[in-house]
């Protein structure tokens, strides 16, 4: 499969992996995929990135996902299924982290019992990357680019989907996005 990813899309994927490694991740998930794309420039999911959400709201979409790492990760619907429970998923962030600092729900503390020097991708990740293709064989593109990486995170569901979502990048969005735009 990545035969058929242009030099953006090999890019994100890198990026991904350098975005896991300077935050210690023991493997790369979405959200890394997501930092990666929002590192790119003169690309087309740059390019929908910087019209859908411009470098100003940018902070406050990458808090929202630091946010959400500090709950493990859980999505809005996670956490009103939960309440739906009975259970309090601040509180339990507020007290596990009073006990064992902040981020300790994070999952991104390093672990020292890595067999190799490689990053390996979460099943989220590598289900973005499986479903990118998929988005690049619908719209008869013959290469995966970045946008098919983009559209295919808002399309999975979760945290990464959600914030997206939440800033006004949905499948939708983008791919009206990248549809005018022209291909580098």
């Amino acid at each position: 499969m990545f035969e058929r990813f242009t030099k953006a899309a090999r890019a994100v994927v890198k990026g991904a992996v350098d975005h896991a490694e300077r935050g210690g991740a023991t493997v790369v998930t979405q959200e890394h995929l997501l930092l990666a794309l929002l590192d790119g420039e003169g690309t087309r999911a740059a390019d929908a990135l910087r019209t859908l959400c411009p470098p100003e709201r940018r902070p406050s979409l990458v808090a929202a996902l630091t946010d959400a790492r500090r709950r493990a990760g859980l999505s809005r619907a996670d956490e009103e299924a939960l309440a739906d429970l009975g259970i309090d998923v601040g509180a339990i962030v507020a007290r596990v982290e009073e006990t064992h600092g902040t981020g300790a729900l994070a999952g991104d503390r390093k672990d020292s019992g890595r067999r190799s020097g490689r990053r390996s991708f979460s099943r989220e990740a590598k289900t973005v990357l499986e479903k990118s293709l998929r988005v690049a064989l619908a719209r008869k593109d013959r290469e995966i680019g970045d946008e098919h990486i983009l559209l295919a995170l808002t399309t999975t569901g979760g945290v990464v989907a959600e914030v997206l979502a939440d800033h006004g990048v949905t499948y939708a969005s983008v791919d009206t996005a990248v549809s005018g735009a022209a291909t580098p």
